[in-house]
């Protein structure tokens, strides 16, 4: 029974991972997310005084970490019996879900630029991250378009 019950459950989890896995966000400065059409924002021109790689943390999804939880869970509460086989799902219970939480981190981690401009007017600095899929260069004119929350580079 408890192998069948520990089965179930892995395969719920890889259906959750799977469905989890195709709804992802992106922090490219050239995806706008649908609560970003059609809003204002206010756009300044600069320069780029230095780009700097970074590594942009991966996003978790909770819905996994409960998934690892259980079968973490499940696994640990095969070892002993009566209190022993308690204390293992416990045990198993919280190594399954850090390891399910450092593993989507790992995984998720993407190569990102610190971008730091000299905005033309007035000569105030900034710095913004964002992923690494349009290049950029000391010295090159840059667009900073803030609204909303939100500011990203792109090239002018």
């Amino acid at each position: 029974m408890k192998r069948q019950a520990f089965k179930l459950s892995a395969i719920a989890l890889l259906g959750i991972s799977l469905i989890s896995g195709c709804a992802s966000t992106s922090d490219s400065a050239q995806v706008y997310s649908k609560n970003q059409m059609r809003q204002a924002q206010v756009v300044e021109l600069g320069q780029v005084i230095s780009v700097r790689n970074v590594r942009m943390e991966g996003d978790k999804n909770e819905l996994l970490t409960m998934g690892g939880t259980a079968l973490g869970g499940l696994a640990g509460s095969n070892i002993g019996r009566g209190n022993g086989a308690i204390a293992g799902a416990i045990v198993g219970a919280i190594a399954g879900g850090l390891a399910t939480q450092s593993a989507q981190q790992s995984l998720n981690t993407k190569p990102a630029l610190e971008i730091t401009v000299k905005l033309d007017n007035g000569g105030k600095m900034l710095s913004v991250v964002q992923e690494a899929d349009v290049p950029f260069t000391q010295g090159q004119r840059v667009r900073v378009l803030s609204g909303g929350g939100d500011t990203r580079v792109s090239p002018f």
